[in-house]
């Protein structure tokens, strides 16, 4: 694997994902905009490289390098972040809908994509998606569009609202997920005039979404994973009878994708210590024993396509795809363990460039690491537990 030259605390990597369709436009002024929204920055407001953590009641704002505290923005709620696909923005899903954050202002926007239950974000191939749990509907923008009105979007509506995800290739081609509010079952691929042409209902519990080298695309099943590559749609099973892969994380340098595995149907809470390795070119999947625990949170990729599990150990386990061996770990936290309530705060991490952002809700700070040293580069203390970590990231 080829190690290039790397900037210190660069600004960001987004992995632009998704699209979908039946047209639905909103005003937006594009370059314009943009270049009037940098010009209203003064030194003092302009936050490099921001970094996004939620709190119980708002959000804070940090400099990617030094870790300061830039802003304190007061939102009531459980509210989750995700890069907006831009060098500048932040998705924000609140209790009514997509907002838009800029993140280098340090400011919530007046931009909503409004819906029930906002769900997935994705990035890729120059389009962000947003897929709106409560109506099934899935927007896809340009995130270039961003930093005036809402940007111009395009809108596809699912059969029934459900838990869903949708990504759009560079081709056009839609891949959105099928179900209902009771029921998921997998997916299907929608061209560029959004006319069907492959399916897939062999996927229970479908959820989660990452895409890999050559635009293969990963969706996560209780009983393996679908793989949408080069056309062709391929079910890859668990080696369990009941192996759920619901949570995935994908490289633009690896043909890999790392997924979570879980194999006790019937816990309340499953602390798993596996994690699954499924090949796109092969579709072949590789468990990897950890010998601690994780969450949701805890999956991420490096800038060479390592990939990356925060364990319960406190460290951040660092796995060849390739092999399907940890190669190191880098010493991050305390041990800790996982709440039985999803949305407690639990350590969380996010990966831009070669820097790990760790989170430390039990000693109110966030880490930041070199991924390839370990040194830790800088560390701050926050008013009040980090709960969800993102930041601004362009790919």
């Amino acid at each position: 694997m080829k190690h290039t030259a790397r900037p210190r605390a660069a600004a960001a990597v987004a992995a632009l994902l998704t699209a979908s369709v039946a047209l639905t436009a909103c005003g937006g002024d594009g370059p314009a905009a943009r270049k009037a929204d940098r010009a209203a920055d003064s030194p003092a407001s302009r936050v490099e490289n921001p970094v996004v953590t939620t709190y119980d009641g708002g959000l804070y704002v940090l400099d990617g390098a030094t870790l300061e505290l830039a802003e304190d923005i007061p939102l009531e709620g459980f509210n989750r972040v995700n890069p907006a696909g831009d060098d500048r923005h932040v998705m924000v899903s609140t209790s009514t809908g997509f907002r838009v954050m800029d993140a280098v202002g340090a400011k919530l926007t007046d931009v909503e994509f409004e819906g029930s239950k906002p769900g997935h974000v994705v990035r890729h191939a120059g389009r962000t998606v947003l897929f709106t749990d409560g109506t099934g509907e899935v927007n896809v923008f340009d995130p270039e569009d961003l930093g005036g009105a809402r940007p111009k979007s395009e809108t596809y509506r699912s059969a029934a609202p459900h838990h869903g995800v949708a990504v759009q290739l560079a081709n056009g081609e839609l891949v959105t997920t099928l179900g209902t509010e009771e029921k998921r079952v997998g997916i299907t691929v929608l061209d560029e005039d959004r006319k069907e042409i492959a399916r897939s209902e062999e996927c229970p519990g479908v959820h989660g979404e990452a895409t890999a080298q050559d635009e293969a695309v990963v969706i996560g099943c209780e009983d393996g994973v679908l793989v949408y590559r080069g056309g062709a749609l391929k079910k890859v099973q668990s080696p369990t009878a009941y192996g759920r892969v619901g949570n995935q994380a994908g490289s633009q340098e690896s043909a890999i994708v790392l997924g979570d595995y879980k194999k006790d149907r019937d816990a309340e809470l499953e602390r798993p210590e596996q994690v699954s390795l499924i090949d796109t070119r092969t579709g072949r999947m590789r468990l990897v024993d950890l010998g601690t625990s994780y969450t949701f949170r805890s999956l991420a990729r490096g800038p060479h396509g390592e990939a990356l599990v925060l364990g319960t150990d406190g460290h951040v386990h660092v796995i060849d795809p390739e092999k399907g061996e940890v190669t190191r770990k880098i010493a991050a936290l305390d041990p800790w363990q996982e709440p039985l309530d999803w949305q407690q705060p639990r350590p969380a991490l996010f990966v831009r460039d070669h820097t790990a952002y760790v989170s430390d809700p039990s000693g109110r700070k966030l880490l930041a690491i070199d991924i390839e040293s370990g040194e830790r580069l800088a560390t701050a203390k926050l008013p009040k537990a980090p709960n969800e970590l993102s930041g601004v990231e362009r790919h």
